[in-house]
């Protein structure tokens, strides 16, 4: 038998999938399962983008781009940034990538050595540890609290960073908890990695699916953050796998020399209908749809906690509720579980974000109508009482 590489064993496995493959095969048997596991909306790509995409494969404008992206889709994502995210941004600092996953692979291989420690939050998206691990890395989870909003702060950098630590990787708002940072305590934090000679990551994949206050990247605060983000959430395109990277310019070449060949380059067909993301008619949709995900986000808070799931921290942005289902079960796989056959509903345990609250928290996605939501607190309170 071929022996495989150590990383197959300790890469971390990502529940949610599975959660979802197990769903899908309830789904083909012909029961009726309401899914508020994965973390994908149930709106798709807006007509403008896809008319634009179908036109340039007509056009036959599918060969490769440039590893960096097509110009016209990095300056109409700095032009986003100016218009809708209070930051002014050069077009070449933007660098065009597979999906946000791609962005997380070309940053973990620019930024981390073998051995070196990245710190992150607990809970975390899972799958960024394993992107530290592919390059060598080792990643620190910091527990975090209710009173921190499930986030790290500047005093959590200070006191767990060590001679290893390279850097850190935050998201605001984030998953699985839909938190934001306060801005000031964020000002804060990156003053404290900076002044280690650290970097900071930062995932702002749902900032413009915030809910509460001003949407402001964090490059406002300061120009060497390392930004991530993704065409799939709030542009609703997740399967067009499309995402970005915003760095400092002395590392754009580095990167490009990478994503040359590692990806050649993200697919060209989604680039080209991507530019119409940016459109005054696609904003205004996109915009529509963020006042319905929270609608929901005001409709499933209050009736989770009917039921006996508690929301320590209610999110101001995503589509995420992390509750604590402490008056129901101490193991959160298990309840996932018994959810999933006894009230045919899926969502996630919270042993996929990290061991500090995994025993008694659940993540329940709002990526489904209101009409479904309603249905799915009336199946669990059924089943719970």
């Amino acid at each position: 038998m071929t022996l495989l590489a150590t990383r197959t064993r300790d890469t971390v496995t990502f529940h949610a999938v599975e959660l979802l493959k197990e769903a899908s095969a309830l789904q083909r048997a012909g029961i009726d399962i309401i899914s508020l596991g994965v973390g994908e909306p149930d709106f798709t790509a807006a007509p403008r983008v896809v008319e634009a995409m179908e036109r340039a494969s007509r056009a036959g404008l599918s060969s490769y781009s440039a590893p960096a992206g097509l110009p016209e889709l990095r300056e109409a994502i700095a032009g986003f940034y100016a218009k809708h995210l209070g930051v002014t941004v050069e077009p070449s600092r933007v660098i065009v990538t597979s999906g946000a996953s791609g962005a997380l692979m070309l940053a973990a291989m620019a930024l981390v050595n073998p051995g070196d420690e990245v710190l992150m939050p607990d809970p975390c998206y899972p799958p960024n540890r394993n992107f530290i691990g592919a390059a060598g890395g080792i990643t620190k989870l910091i527990p975090t609290t209710a009173e921190n909003r499930y986030q790290l702060s500047s005093q959590d950098i200070a006191q767990h960073w060590g001679p290893s630590t390279r850097g850190v990787l935050i998201a605001s708002p984030s998953n699985p908890t839909g938190t934001s940072i306060a801005r000031d305590e964020l000002d804060r934090l990156i003053r404290t990695v900076h002044a280690r000679q650290g970097f900071v990551m930062m995932d702002e994949i749902y900032l413009s699916l915030s809910y509460d206050g001003q949407r402001q990247s964090a490059l406002a605060l300061d120009d060497n953050v390392i930004i991530l983000n993704s065409f799939s959430k709030y542009f609703n395109m997740t399967g067009w796998r499309l995402g970005w990277m915003i760095v400092p310019q002395h590392m754009v070449a580095p990167i490009e020399k990478m994503a040359a060949s590692y990806v050649i380059c993200a697919p060209t067909l989604s680039q080209h209908g991507a530019i119409a993301c940016f459109e005054d008619e696609s904003i205004a949709l996109y915009e529509q749809r963020r006042l319905a995900f929270q609608q929901r986000r005001d409709f499933l808070v209050p009736a989770l906690e009917s039921i006996g799931i508690k929301v320590p921290v209610k999110p101001d942005g995503a589509f995420y509720v992390y509750g604590d289902i402490s008056a129901h079960s101490q193991d959160s796989g298990i309840f996932s579980s018994s959810l999933l056959h006894g009230a045919r509903v899926a969502a996630v345990a919270g042993l996929d974000f990290g061991p500090a609250h995994a025993s008694n928290t659940m993540r329940f996605a709002y990526t489904t109508g209101l009409e479904r939501l309603e249905e799915a607190v009336h199946r669990m309170k059924a089943y719970l009482s």
